[in-house]
């Protein structure tokens, strides 16, 4: 066996002793290469720029902790909407699970945002700073020397401004750039919480990316862990085509392989893909490009190494409609509809009544008094002016005070208003239920409380008749 030839037994980017073994994959070209690489350009884009972005006054998306607002592209959900997060977060899990079951980790090797920032950005960096891959192995051995000196401390310089611009940008979703921009003109002491997270950010994306690397999707991230319950014989997969490629050699009865070891210098995870699918392969296609190349260059048809199935690897024809991929399209499917159905029901206004703390009810002068806590919340990213009436079966007589006024609440503002219910007692019985509406008076949008009992003392008691215990009995 070559030395550093990957095994099955063991993970690559260790050494025999268990001590991390630095990984410094090729650099690679290739079809697959260029469109990755422009996905990876899109996301980073995207990821920078939707804090610029304003729709209907705010950033494109700004979860506002503080005010507990949360706006995506033009909706803004309160505190209370966040249950619809339920369909979100499910509907995510559920679309991960359908592209892995027909494309295995195509998300970890194309859009996830470690793969994205780690190879399209500190790499980058590296391979900027260090050469192609023999020139930074050669200076891993290198003594250390002024050039070595520079060269490391440049890149981790590099490393660090880059981080803390990544942990930057993500604090401005929570903050909003110009909140951003404030924290960062006044001393650290004014914000420590926000420069807290931003030092904790920078220092765990520095480790992260500077040193721990593919790791985290070999140690920490479950997700290869999970691809051999999620994907099955008919999932495409990047594999390797036995058939054609063994025995490997240059001989005349040796296969397409010509065991250039090309794929393996250029996998980030540093595994040999001919040995089969593992579990460190995140799908990212460098084998793919790497050997397509080789090929050509040799004038032999490309493919060798592809994205394809278990089952057409080895002659068959892939099935992409099966049980698993139709279970997980109906799941996503009513995920979709569910989050559809959900979103129709928010209301641009909230309301809650609540029954005042201390005694239940007041009876003074013959009346029976109720008082309650009415709580608004203007949804809107504009003023709205609304009005507070009571809906359900009330005595004629019944006295309201609270509800005079409209009430004027500018964007995203919240307010809280006693609500005094009076009933006289020759007309309170029990089961007095109500709930109150508040109507938006420019739009006439309405939203109903929950139901609430008016409570006063037992009618019962309301006369001179001797009282007989069996009838308080339940």
């Amino acid at each position: 066996m070559k030395p550093n030839t990957p095994t099955l037994e063991s993970l690559s980017s260790i050494h025999a002793d268990g001590s991390k073994k630095s990984l410094h994959p090729a650099d690679v070209r290739g079809s697959f290469t260029r469109w990755r690489r422009l996905a990876a350009l899109l996301m980073l884009i995207v990821y920078v720029a939707l804090p610029w972005i304003p729709v209907n006054g705010y950033p494109a998306v700004f979860l506002d902790v503080v005010e507990r607002r949360f706006h995506f592209f033009g909706i803004t959900f309160a505190t209370q909407d966040l249950w619809i997060g339920f369909f979100v977060v499910t509907g995510l899990a559920f679309s991960l699970f359908y592209v892995t079951a027909l494309f295995g980790r195509l998300w970890c090797g194309w859009t996830c945002p470690y793969t994205v920032f780690l190879e399209n950005v500190y790499r980058r960096i590296e391979r900027f700073i260090d050469g192609d891959a023999t020139a930074r192995r050669a200076l891993d051995a290198a003594p250390w020397t002024g050039m070595k000196i520079t060269k490391r401390g440049t890149k981790h310089a590099l490393y660090l401004l880059v981080s803390a611009v990544i942990a930057h940008v993500a604090l401005s979703y929570f903050v909003s750039l110009h909140g951003l921009y404030e924290m960062m003109s006044g001393p650290p002491q004014k914000h420590l919480v926000a420069f807290g997270v931003v030092l904790f950010l920078t220092a765990a994306l520095y480790g992260s990316f500077s040193w721990f690397r593919e790791q985290f999707c070999v140690i920490l991230c479950p997700y290869g862990r999970l691809q051999s319950a999620l994907t099955d014989d008919h999932s495409v997969v990047i594999g390797y085509d036995k058939k054609r490629g063994e025995p490997r050699g240059k001989g005349e009865s040796a296969g397409a392989c010509v065991d250039c070891r090309r794929c393996v210098q250029v996998c980030p995870t540093g595994i040999d893909i001919r040995n089969g699918l593992q579990l460190e392969c995140i799908g990212c296609s460098a084998c793919v490009d790497a050997c397509d190349e080789i090929m050509t260059k040799l004038h032999r048809p490309t493919g060798l190494v592809r994205y394809d199935s278990h089952t057409g690897l080895h002659g068959g024809k892939t099935r992409y409609i099966r049980p698993r991929t139709l279970f997980y399209t109906f799941m996503l499917l009513a995920g979709v509809a569910a989050f559809f159905v959900a979103s129709r029901s928010l209301s641009p206004m909230s309301a809650s009544l609540v029954r005042m703390q201390g005694a239940s009810y007041f009876v003074q002068d013959g009346v029976v008094r109720n008082q309650f806590t009415i709580r608004i919340i203007n949804k809107r990213n504009r003023e709205g002016t609304f009005r507070i009436t009571l809906d359900g079966q009330l005595p004629a007589d019944i006295q309201v005070s609270g509800n005079e006024q409209v009430l004027t609440l500018a964007p995203m503002q919240e307010n809280q208003r006693t609500l005094i219910i009076s009933v006289p007692v020759k007309s309170f019985h029990d089961g007095i239920l109500f709930k109150a509406r508040i109507s938006d008076t420019q739009t006439n949008d309405s939203v109903l409380t929950r139901g609430i009992e008016l409570l006063g003392p037992d009618p019962r008691l309301q006369n001179n008749a001797p009282l007989n215990p069996k009838d308080y009995l339940q």
